[in-house]
């Protein structure tokens, strides 16, 4: 009998996983404890093995394709075996091709929404004025209906494309243009061609202006914006001694912020056959991105951390900690340890001390109720290609520094080659980030679910400090404590560090 292969729930917050690789070919016979495919999930790339035996007969998930919790990726079973009924479940086989459906014709648009032709007659839209806006709103109006308008005149003031104005000849009939606007949609965001646009592109070439030419001669229309030539009036700026870069040769906002009166006159004064300076120093450069799919990995911990930061009321606790002692502490452990013990070490197995003695940091909102673990489970945050995964040593308060600092480079390099088993990676109880070593000073670090408190760690840095008035060098450490206040409350927060910050000062006394 034929057995579906469904995607495993992997770890507690997997939604999806991503068929990293197939190991397996339709047809291949396979064993129950082969591995047929490995599967990328938001922790790790984990492998899948069919726990039956028998012959691939279907595969449902291409490589590099997501597939929900429990949906079908392949089925197993005896060559020749009906598995129609698997297929009927599965929403995207990939193996079976379907015959292309007939192509359906668009239904022809009733004459009554088609687009009105408007003779004599220029349609005004709100116009798109910055990449962030969604609509704009009529501060003033300074024309009334039926009054004459030129090309550069300013006629509102203001901020989605709709039609704010009609300008064109007295008596144009605009009611049938109206109607028909009002059932069609708007398919791209557009600034209709302005009368000043489209007279220049119809002037004669003698009268064109070039981007970077002074119009002076009589007659001639200068094209500048509505801003600039407002500004330029309340500055008493001549517009014939303005250059415009803008597009067109028009003149812009940023015409008038170089503006500078000596060079202008100065230019104008020489030969006409002088160079003339071009004050846009972004002319000839492009703009580019690139998108980029994100990983499961990056797509959960955008999820998660927005939920921790929208649903948990965070606050911040910062300590100072003299490090010299432990400095001192880590140099004589390193001299007899089996492994070296690192100072993310130290903090792990203070943090892990303290917890014992404050049980409410160690703890999560559960909703109708708080959990206080009587377990501590340490969470290291481990940077790695596509993002960051958090590994767990598990009860730390009770590994020695030597366990600790042998369990955590063990588990960091599993990290990085996206190896680490789910009990490696999930039950934290207390979360660390250290950016130390990335010479970071303090910052501050998003609780991660379901730890109701995170600890930020710093660089340790030499710091004159005044001890019984004198000025003195130590080694400071900068942390900073992120809580959930559903959870823990301020006092419990500081306690928690002052006992942390004993520790590290004096880490001796951790032995008692």
């Amino acid at each position: 009998m034929a057995e579906a292969i469904r995607m495993p729930l992997l770890s507690d917050t997997m939604k999806e996983g991503v068929i990293a690789a197939w190991h397996k070919n339709v047809g291949d016979i396979v064993k129950s404890d082969d591995i047929i495919a490995d599967v990328e999930t938001d922790k790790a790339t984990m492998e899948v093995m069919p726990y039956v035996d028998g012959t691939l007969l279907y595969i449902g998930v291409e490589k590099g394709k997501a597939a929900k919790i429990n949906e079908i990726i392949a089925i197993i079973g005896k060559p020749g075996e009906d598995i129609q009924h698997f297929l009927n479940e599965s929403a995207t086989p990939v193996e079976i091709a379907t015959a292309p459906s007939a192509p359906v014709e668009a239904a022809p648009v009733a004459s009554a929404s088609a687009p009105v032709e408007l003779k004599d007659a220029t349609v005004i839209r709100m116009p798109l004025l910055s990449d962030t806006m969604k609509e704009g709103k009529i501060v003033a109006w300074h024309k009334k209906v039926g009054d004459l308008i030129k090309s550069d005149d300013i006629f509102s003031a203001t901020d989605e494309i709709e039609i704010i104005a009609i300008v064109g000849k007295a008596g144009t009939d605009v009611t049938a243009y109206l109607a028909s606007e009002h059932n069609q949609v708007v398919a791209s965001k557009e600034t209709i061609p302005n009368a000043a646009t489209t007279s220049a592109s119809t002037a004669p070439a003698a009268a064109s202006v070039s981007p970077a030419t002074t119009s002076v001669s009589t007659g001639t229309r200068i094209l500048i914006s509505p801003l600039a030539k407002k500004i330029a009036q309340q500055n008493g700026i001549q517009l014939s001694d303005l250059r415009g870069t803008g597009e067109n040769g028009r003149i812009i906002k940023r015409d008038i912020d170089n503006y500078t009166p000596s060079v202008q006159q100065s230019s104008t004064s020489t030969s006409s056959a002088a160079p003339t300076m071009n004050f846009n120093s972004s002319v000839g450069m492009q703009e580019f991105y690139v998108d980029t799919p994100n990983s499961q990995m990056r797509k959960v911990i955008a999820q998660r951390l927005s939920e921790s930061k929208n649903t948990a009321p965070h606050f911040y606790l910062k300590m100072s900690v003299v490090m010299d002692k432990a400095m001192e502490a880590r140099t004589a452990v390193n001299a007899v340890a089996p492994v070296k013990v690192s100072f993310n070490d130290l903090i792990i197995k203070a943090s892990a001390m303290a917890l014992r003695k404050h049980p409410a940091v160690n703890s999560s909102w559960m909703g109708e109720t708080t959990r206080t673990y009587q377990h501590v489970h340490i969470g290291s945050a481990v940077a790695i290609e596509d993002g960051l995964i958090v590994p767990v040593i598990r009860f730390a308060d009770q590994k020695s520094l030597s366990e600790i600092s042998m369990e955590a480079k063990q588990l960091t390099e599993k990290a990085r080659n996206k190896k680490l088993q789910p009990n490696e990676f999930t039950g934290n109880t207390f979360t660390i980030s250290n950016l130390g070593m990335m010479d970071i000073d303090e910052f501050t670090a998003i609780v991660n679910p379901p730890d109701s408190c995170i600890l930020a760690v710093g660089k340790i840095t030499p710091t004159p400090v005044v001890e019984n008035g004198q000025v003195v060098v130590r080694q400071l450490l900068k942390l900073t404590l992120s809580c959930d206040h559903r959870v823990v409350d301020g006092a419990v927060g500081a306690a928690f560090l002052q006992t942390l910050k004993a520790f590290l000062e004096n880490p001796v006394t951790m032995l008692a």
